[in-house]
């Protein structure tokens, strides 16, 4: 058997490099294609069996670099972080995409076609839950995120997280490539074919029927609001311009109150407060009966300042306070971050989180282990992330089995259910208009797999991954028969 690399065309490895590029670029941007993203990957690992390990590690370095380029702009010119950051953002998962294809490769063309088509989500999986793990930016731009207009798949983060939507993009293109890999028997692309077929039915089949089982136990009207032009400052009511942000918010409110919202939600950050006394809006609560939340830059301790929301509820004395866990490096340094979660009294059963918090799986699974079924998000977002970033809280639901009512300056407001499906939103992104929102929540009694057993399929997957490696050296060291050398 000819052992040697296939002799391919000079355009192969170009060519290869240029679609994973693209469909990187493209399945997996701010507002992504999701079928591109399943696709992207083809071409790469085609061409990685079919050359030696030194160029195969190279065009995966170069495809998934160019692709993630589409960061670029939004780290760079939008976010503003320093240029090494976006260096790293952009070129480290594109370097640990080089061991993801290298063990791929290894495998197939040791003629395990199986082991290798399992291999390559898995692998991916795992390190992309080990870097989650520990960066301070969560799981932002995890590759799930780009599935969040494919309803049926992000079902499975019901049970696996958004590990499991990761996982599942991956496999089809493994799979193709694995099963067109030179020298492969007939039995064991038929092996790997029935394997992969099957986790993608019972995947996808669990989604439809998740989405079908979908009766509500409880209906909640809810009103979102926000109020532009108070720039990148909380506005203080102790000024003529904050007592005028605070009167607008105070007439949206009464506004959706009276159409019949019995939560109302503003922004991050809308109101500077040095005291949680804030009669304006608890005589609004008492008013109309309803529960309201503001964010808030909290300085009524003199010792620290917060990231807070804060709620006022008919016939409370003052506001539940609950501060933000997850804080922006360098943008909110200021801030002493928060510890605990909080739940509001009475039903439904509704928690508090703030922006960036959902971009940790922590606080889905948190949320989940309390039974949470609403909860109440104020955000600031940055224009162009708009839809990604309100769209990584809605997953966040989907995992924990709860509905999200979520206000953004500069981004979405958003009503989404437990299932993932956006019920309402609208866009504050680009305007100093008021913004305001109001829909009727569906809310269920919804226990997720998820929320008892968390992140674990993340942190399996890599050490499945990681035993696939050792097997594959395992068997080179006891001299194994390789269908193909490098």
């Amino acid at each position: 058997m000819d052992s040697r690399p296939d002799r391919l065309p000079r355009i192969a490895a170009p060519l290869a490099v240029a679609l994973t590029a693209l469909g990187w670029w493209f399945g997996t941007h701010l507002e992504p294609l999701w079928w591109a993203a399943w696709l992207a990957p083809l071409p790469l690992l085609a061409y990685a069996l079919r050359v030696r390990a030194g160029p195969a590690a190279l065009a995966a370095f170069a495809a998934f670099a160019i692709g993630g380029a589409n960061a670029w702009h939004y780290l760079h010119d939008v976010v503003r972080v320093p240029l090494a950051v976006v260096w790293m953002a952009i070129l480290m998962p594109a370097l640990l995409m080089v061991p993801v294809t290298l063990l791929f490769r290894a495998l197939a063309r040791q003629g395990r076609i199986l082991a290798a088509t399992l291999s390559l989500p898995l692998a991916a999986t795992g390190l992309s839950w080990a870097g989650a793990t520990l960066s301070v930016h969560g799981t932002f731009g995890h590759l799930a995120y780009s599935q969040m207009d494919a309803l049926p798949v992000i079902q499975v983060a019901a049970v696996a997280g958004l590990w499991g939507v990761g996982f599942l993009v991956w496999l089809p293109a493994s799979l193709l490539a694995a099963v067109t890999a030179p020298h492969a028997d007939r039995r064991d692309r038929v092996q790997a074919a029935t394997t992969a077929a099957l986790v993608l039915a019972l995947s996808l089949g669990y989604g439809a029927w998740r989405l079908r089982d979908d009766e509500a136990s409880a209906r909640l009207r809810v009103g979102l609001v926000t109020i532009g032009g108070s720039g990148d400052a909380a506005a203080d009511p102790a000024t003529p311009e904050g007592r005028r942000m605070l009167a607008r918010y105070a007439a949206e409110i009464d506004r959706l109150a009276a159409a019949g919202a019995a939560v109302v939600v503003a922004p991050e950050s809308a109101l500077l407060l040095r005291s949680h006394a804030l009669e304006t809006l608890q005589e609004l609560s008492g008013r109309h009966g309803i529960r309201i939340l503001v964010g808030a830059e909290d300085h009524s301790d003199p010792q620290r300042k917060r990231n807070a929301a804060l709620v006022f509820e008919p016939g409370a004395g003052e506001p539940v306070a609950y501060y933000k866990r997850h804080l922006i490096p360098g943008f909110e340094d200021r801030y002493t971050p928060g510890d605990t979660r909080t739940m509001l009294p009475g039903a439904p059963r509704t928690g508090v989180a703030i922006c960036k918090d959902l971009d940790f799986t922590a606080t889905g699974y948190a949320h989940g282990r309390l039974d949470t079924q609403l909860l109440l998000v104020p955000a600031w977002d940055f224009d162009e992330d708009a839809w990604l970033h309100g769209r990584m809280a809605v997953l966040r639901g989907v995992e924990g089995g709860f509905a999200i009512a979520r206000t953004a300056r500069d981004g979405h407001l958003t009503l989404s259910d437990d299932r993932g499906r956006v019920i309402a939103e609208t866009s504050s992104a680009g305007t100093t208009a008021p913004v305001s929102l109001l829909g009727e929540l569906p809310l269920r009694d919804t226990r997720t797999p998820y929320a008892r057993w968390g992140d674990a399929f993340g942190w399996l997957s890599l050490i499945a991954a990681a035993l696939l490696a050792a097997s594959l050296a395992l068997r080179r060291e006891h001299g194994a028969p390789s269908r193909a050398n490098d």
